[in-house]
């Protein structure tokens, strides 16, 4: 008997795959994409209210406490949400083990780079440095 037929239906679904994290990965990308709604709108709104201001009318904004802290939360969110959906592309499309285990540690280090250069832009700005 293997040990999948005496779990219960919940059970299975919860540990979804052998690595035991299908459900946590599934949530994390439906929770970072509702969350990227209302801060896409707000940026995309924001930015068009910004066209014809100055560079520093801009830095200005840039330096608003809340507009950083919504900054930030946008980069977070954005990176986070694109590293998940990258790495279910080349795990289901990528069958070299090396080059997988490869793309997904390139995948990995390049999201946190990146947001990592972008808040610390942004804590740059704000901070007046």
């Amino acid at each position: 008997m293997s040990e999948n037929s005496m779990r219960t239906p919940l059970a299975r679904v919860r540990g979804l795959g052998a690595a035991k994290d299908g459900v946590h990965h599934w949530w994390m990308q439906r929770l970072t994409a509702v969350a990227l709604v209302p801060l896409v709108l707000w940026f995309v709104i924001s930015v068009a209210g910004l066209a014809g201001m100055s560079y520093a009318q801009a830095i200005a904004w840039i330096s608003s406490p809340w507009v950083s802290v919504f900054l930030v939360l946008l980069i977070v969110a954005t990176f986070y949400h694109a590293q998940l959906g990258v790495q279910v592309v080349i795990e289901d499309y990528v069958h070299n083990e090396p080059v997988k285990l490869a793309g997904l540690v390139a995948l990995k280090f390049a999201a946190i780079i990146l947001a990592v250069a972008a808040i610390f832009a942004v804590l740059k700005i704000a901070f007046g440095g």
